[in-house]
């Protein structure tokens, strides 16, 4: 069986049993990588489904019944949710046993998951070295073994950016491929559940489980499902007749050149698969960072607005209403959260709404208008770097900026709503490289078909 194929019973070979082995080997003591916040030992999962007793893990800002729903911020500390998400819920009836919630940067807003305030994650390839952000517990769950499928969420590269920084595949869906009920918001408008995996087809049938529309998510997709678990057959060029865009703006000459050339080398065995590569345009991508960080944080002022101590969560006591937001809030919020409300607040303000606010969503819509453009001029998938560098050392990065251009390569896909995936393109220094695929709304399978080829041509001999 090729690598991008996989099946339930190949799955099912990392059982329950399997999975607790690897928590309690990398999980404990103080080398341990803190990727979980809550586990469940009972969990066994059903005995039917795609994934009948495949061991899941869960990001802690999807709600689950059970277990804690902490978004990694001392503010829900220890907060049950009465309901589960409908991603969780797919997991369940698949049969997948959830074994846990996995740590993360608080409320998702992090590339680096040091914003926890449950302490940060460590990546198992190097435990001095972060495993990415916000959703760096799912990631090195899956990179070490613990389990081959979790589930993470993206607002503007949390899934892609982790999953290059632990070498493993993550994929970001089309906005409204997946509900996004349950999942605690952080940006509506950008947020989206996404899925890791160990392979390409572990990751493509976890999204084949969790995908559809939803009547409890108002911007969930009433768009079929097509089959996205790839079977990739044995011809020479698989991909013949697909046209793969290399976006100019993402090869800067600032970029790392040994990231440029596992890229160079990736598009060369695109070239030998088939696909045509082709140079394109997407000229407005130098405005995504600054676009992004006045949307999403305006967007975290309001969603946040509701963790006030009065409906649920902590609650900090005063002799005042107004002392008990203050104190509940500044006290149960960290440092990068209430960077991002105070910056949300500030753009949303009488006076400036339409000189930052109205205008970045006018250059999103810019953003937009350039993929849809390149997409219908034949393209089929683009390809780039998933992030501009390899992981990083815990605490290296201290500039907000700086730890913002993480995201520089992978903002655009949120920003415009299209689906984009990393996967494993090589090494520098032994730390894994990713490279982006992104294709077309709703354009999942071809995505996952490309990303498959790419990985069962390396099945052999892995790229350097």
């Amino acid at each position: 069986m090729s690598r991008a194929e996989v099946s339930s019973d190949a799955l099912r070979r990392h059982d329950v049993a399997a999975a607790w082995a690897a928590y309690d080997r990398v999980q404990a003591g103080p080398d341990g990588l803190n990727a979980f916040l809550a586990t469940d030992r009972s969990a066994t999962g059903g005995e039917v489904g795609p994934l009948a007793g495949v061991p899941v893990a869960v990001k802690d800002n999807l709600a689950t019944l059970g277990m804690p729903t902490t978004c990694g911020s001392r503010v829900l500390a220890g907060y049950m949710s009465p309901f589960e998400a409908t991603a969780v819920r797919k997991l369940r009836e698949a049969g997948a046993a959830i074994i846990g919630k996995t740590n993360m940067d608080e409320f998702a807003m992090g590339s680096s998951n040091e914003n926890s305030a449950f302490g940060p994650v460590r990546n198992p390839l190097d435990r001095e070295r972060v495993p990415g952000g916000s959703s760096g517990g799912s990631a090195a769950a899956v990179a070490a073994g613990v389990v081959r499928v979790a589930l993470g969420s993206e607002t503007g590269g949390s899934v892609r950016q982790p999953a290059a920084f632990c070498g493993i595949v993550g994929i970001k869906p089309t906005y409204g491929r997946v509900s996004r009920y349950g999942l605690v918001a952080y940006a509506s408008s950008l947020d989206n559940v996404g899925v890791f995996g160990a392979t390409v087809g572990e990751a493509a049938l976890g999204l084949q489980v969790i995908a559809g529309h939803d009547r409890f998510d108002s911007t969930s997709a009433n768009v079929p499902v097509p089959a996205l678990v790839p079977s990739v057959g044995p011809g020479k060029q698989p991909l013949a007749g697909l046209v793969i865009g290399r976006p100019i703006e993402y090869f800067p000459d600032s970029l790392d050149p040994r990231i440029a050339d596992r890229c160079a080398r990736t598009l060369s065995t695109l070239q030998e698969l088939g696909a045509e590569v082709r140079d394109v345009s997407l000229p407005s991508t130098g405005l995504a960072i600054p676009v992004y960080y006045i949307i999403a944080p305006a967007e975290a002022s309001s969603n946040l607005a509701r963790y006030d101590g009065v409906r649920y969560g902590v609650r900090v006591a005063a002799d005042t209403l107004g002392e008990m937001y203050e104190r509940t809030r500044s006290g149960g919020f960290g440092d990068e959260v209430i960077r991002r409300i105070l910056l949300g607040t500030y753009v949303l303000s009488a006076g400036y709404y339409d000189a930052y606010y109205r205008r970045a969503q006018a250059v999103r819509a810019l953003i937009a208008q350039e993929f849809a453009q390149v997409f219908a001029s034949g393209v089929h998938v683009l390809f780039t770097p998933t992030a501009p560098t390899t992981a990083f050392k815990l605490g290296e990065v201290s500039d907000p900026y700086e730890m913002y251009l993480s995201d520089i390569f992978t903002v655009t896909a949120n920003l415009a709503g299209v689906p984009a995936m990393s996967l494993p393109i090589g090494s520098v220094d032994g730390l894994p490289v990713g490279g982006q695929l992104m294709a077309p709304h709703f354009g999942e399978a071809t995505m996952v078909t490309v990303a498959a080829a790419l990985e069962t041509a390396w099945q052999s001999e892995a790229p350097q």
